[in-house]
């Protein structure tokens, strides 16, 4: 799964709580039983992030991690295409924990991730 050395970047004083809120390690399962996990990495003021994602076993994709990049509008982190051709995006519920939605070849699967 995820590196050991992965670095979360405190955001800065100018990052709106909002934003800041999705700063972290996530980790959840997809339909209960998909394993993944999502590292918030940095996040800026106009609400862009860095991010690494790892999954374990989705339907006929082996475990991966990817780097990317993402962009949060609202209370909605949407990550660029994995290059595994997915699209995921993680809502941020009132509950603090986040909604993932993971949608690759047509499937999509769903399931809320906490904080680490």
């Amino acid at each position: 799964m995820l590196d050991q050395t992965v670095s979360i970047t405190p955001p800065g004083k100018g990052v709106p709580a909002r934003y800041a809120a999705f700063s972290g390690i996530w980790a959840g399962r997809l339909d209960g039983m998909y394993e993944g996990k999502l590292a918030v990495l940095t996040v800026s003021p106009g609400g862009q992030v860095t991010v690494s994602y790892a999954w374990g076993d989705v339907a006929d994709n082996k475990p991966g991690v990817a780097d990317g990049a993402g962009r949060i509008v609202g209370n909605t982190l949407k990550l660029g295409r994995l290059p595994n051709g997915a699209d995921i995006t993680f809502t941020m519920q009132p509950d603090g924990t986040l909604a993932g939605t993971y949608t690759l070849a047509g499937q999509t699967y769903r399931g809320p991730f906490a904080r680490q």
